[in-house]
């Protein structure tokens, strides 16, 4: 492990009993990823060279990302420097300064691609309307020491070059709020805003709020951390900007960053792991940012010793996993990862995590710095949180991971690959967890870890794609989809699955509606190491388990008993096994953004040619021995017809109708002349 710069200060086990950590880290680490840009700056600094890749866009607008999500984590450390003569937060303002001047300067050496507005085809690169709005944030925060301290000429250049991009017409989700951010500060500062229509922006994305604090990302039903990293900081900075966040609106708009936060503390593990589900999860830390606006607006569900320990365990676990540590920011989760992140992430993409940083933009005598660390969701015990509208279920048991059960958000707009079907590793999983990571690469092309498939011909399996409907109900969830593959829709085929959980356990029962039969197969949660992991089958189940001990396993319940090959087609996956039936476990290479190696155990069966009930268990816990009647104790399964009663060995008990559960209008879609749904 790379050495943790935040350990060379001494912790505070009084003020912060949880995590040890105080200002005086948050400030070291924010300083030590600073210096790491720096190192690799150009010589006027708007267009450093970091190691790392580079997308079609080349390495000037590299730079210019690089320069303006690091500036999110410069301009907080600036603006609460408790001494601005401070010789760190001197070299941060003298080069922000220099490099801001240096990539709006027009017809400079590093002058920076200017944007053009999101319309097909494309004419120039849009990136730079983000960078804008990160600048602009940055700008507002450190407003009284940065923007105060630039002459007239360099203000009105800067200006002119923000002015710019809050024309820009743009995609229609977060991006609506990256022209709002340019404006608002603009008018801020009292620079000429004529024309721009920030408002309607503002008011397009408040159109898509879901509920319990939560917005879906665009007019479809796309759900992850850009409520944290990016939806709430920028509507709140706007709030503010404008001077409207005593309107109706604005007061409004609190209210949900309050709920937020109640949820998003749920998303937390004990140890500081995030819930790994999402999009551009490369940012990391970014996620912490809503929790800090909060905080400073005094609109927080969380009390501030709450809120720092929240902040505080997310930023030392992943320091203490070497994030940061000797270099720059890498793309990637714990380690450097390219296959997690998207196309469009660069070098310089990772230092969204500056956002992340924004309570130091608050003095030292700030509560939320001075008051003891108090317990967070997951330090509490076990835990079962619904987020009804947006189609989830979070649980956290007693080891501290938090597991969540997922029937609403797709994000179906992201294929993965040319030929693929439109879903994505981290949106189309039926579950998810702070500990584990979902498959990609070739793990991904065979979907087999937290998901349900039915296979073709060629061992080929379906695809989840985009949700019929969803539905929560108290401590259950579920949901239904036409499976797909290569996106056409199998025809006359719908999957209804519910998901219960209790402590490390959960069950997914699944009807399968179909006119033929079907070969099936069922994947467990992905467990993920720096090095190969134990795995075994057992009669009717398997298991994978890690060498910190996180085991995952999974045993068939009701309608596994027609034995059929779990087989997949992609050659770099290795299969474990061949018990009686139909367990197998799947182990990868280099496809997990958990750990080198990573191990899925699955399960493989048929339908009937009507209505199959399909009833599994799945486990996913840490320190727990390879116990397979254990597992089987678990739940006792009820089945009549399509009715499911479950009873918990701790004495929760479930029940549902499979058929009934979740309201839809039950088509599955028609059969054309060759089979194919249509």
């Amino acid at each position: 492990m790379r050495e943790d710069i935040s350990t060379t200060i001494a912790m505070d086990p009084v003020l912060s009993p949880f995590t040890g950590w105080g200002r005086a880290q948050w400030e070291a680490v924010a300083d030590d990823w600073l210096g790491q840009v720096r190192r690799y700056a150009s010589p006027e600094g708007a267009l450093p060279r970091l190691p790392g890749r580079i997308t079609g866009d080349g390495p000037r607008r590299e730079g210019m990302e690089a320069v303006g999500r690091s500036f999110l984590l410069a301009a907080p450390r600036i603006a609460g420097a408790a001494d601005p003569g401070e010789s760190a937060v001197q070299e941060h303002l003298e080069y922000y300064s220099r490099a801001l001047l240096a990539g709006t300067r027009p017809g400079g050496e590093e002058e920076w691609p200017r944007g053009v507005s999101c319309r097909l085809p494309l004419t120039g690169i849009t990136n730079s309307i983000v960078e804008a709005a990160n600048i602009a944030f940055s700008l507002h925060l450190s407003r009284d020491r940065l923007w105060s301290g630039l002459t007239r000429p360099e203000q009105l250049q800067i200006a002119d070059w923000l002015r710019h991009h809050a024309r820009c017409e743009v995609w229609q989700n977060n991006w609506q709020l990256f022209p709002a951010m340019a404006e608002g500060f603009l008018r801020s500062v009292g620079e000429d805003a004529r024309g721009l229509h920030s408002d309607r922006n503002v008011a397009r994305v408040e159109s898509w709020y879901l509920g319990d604090g939560w917005y879906t990302d665009g007019p479809e039903h796309a759900v992850d951390y850009y409520n944290a990293w990016a939806i709430h900081p920028y509507l709140w900075a706007w709030y503010r900007m404008t001077d409207t966040v005593q309107t109706p609106e604005g007061q409004r708009y609190l209210e949900r960053l309050h709920d937020f936060t109640a949820s998003q503390a749920h998303l937390v593990a004990a140890d500081g792991s995030l819930l790994h589900q999402g999009r551009s999860l490369t940012y990391r830390t970014a996620a912490l940012a809503a929790f800090w606006c909060a905080d400073a607006s005094g609109a927080s569900a969380l009390a501030p010793g709450q809120t720092r320990r929240v902040a505080s365990g997310v930023l030392s676990r992943f320091t203490a996993q070497g994030v940061g540590a000797g270099g720059p920011l890498t793309l990637g989760w714990y380690n450097e990862f390219e296959p997690m992140c998207q196309d469009y992430s660069g070098f310089g993409s990772p230092y969204l995590a500056g956002i992340g940083f924004l309570g130091l933009a608050q003095p030292a005598t700030a509560p939320v710095w001075t008051a003891v660390e108090e317990a967070q969701p997951s330090d509490r015990g076990p835990f079962t949180v619904p987020i009804e509208p947006v189609g989830w279920v979070i649980r956290g048991a007693s080891d501290g991971i938090v597991r969540m059960a997922n029937h609403g958000s797709d994000h179906t707009t992201l294929p993965v690959g040319d030929d693929e079907d439109r879903d994505d590793p981290h949106y189309a999983k039926f579950a998810y967890s702070t500990h584990t990571a979902p498959g990609t690469g070739p793990a991904w092309t065979e979907a087999i870890d937290s998901h349900f498939a039915l296979l073709d011909d060629d061992g080929g399996g379906s695809r989840r794609s985009s949700l019929r409907a969803s539905h929560v109900e108290g401590e259950l969830s579920g949901s239904v989809h036409l499976p797909q593959r290569h996106r056409r829709a199998l025809p006359g085929t719908a999957v209804t699955t519910v998901t219960a959980g209790d402590g490390t356990a959960e069950v997914r029962a699944h009807l399968v509606q179909t006119d033929r039969p079907w070969a099936m197969r069922e994947g467990g949660w992905a467990v993920a190491d720096d090095g190969e992991l134990a795995t075994g089958v057992f009669e009717d189940g398997a298991w994978a388990r890690g060498r910190d001990g996180l085991i995952a396993a999974i045993v068939g319940l009701h309608g596994w008993d027609a034995p059929a090959p779990v087989g997949a087609t992609a050659s770099r996956s290795s299969e474990t096994g061949g018990a009686p039936g139909h367990a197998q476990v799947f182990a990868y290479r280099d496809a997990n953004a958990m750990g080198a190696h990573s191990a899925t155990p699955a399960l493989g069966g048929r339908t009937g040619a009507d209505r199959t009930v399909v009833i599994t268990l799945h486990v996913l816990e840490r320190g727990g021995a390879v116990d397979p009647q254990g597992w089987r104790d678990r739940v006792r399964v009820d089945v009549d017809g399509t009715r499911v009663r479950l009873d918990w060995a701790s004495g929760a008990t479930a029940e549902f109708d499979l058929a009934t559960f979740v309201p839809w209008d039950g088509h599955p879609g028609l059969t054309g002349p060759r089979g194919e749904a249509r």
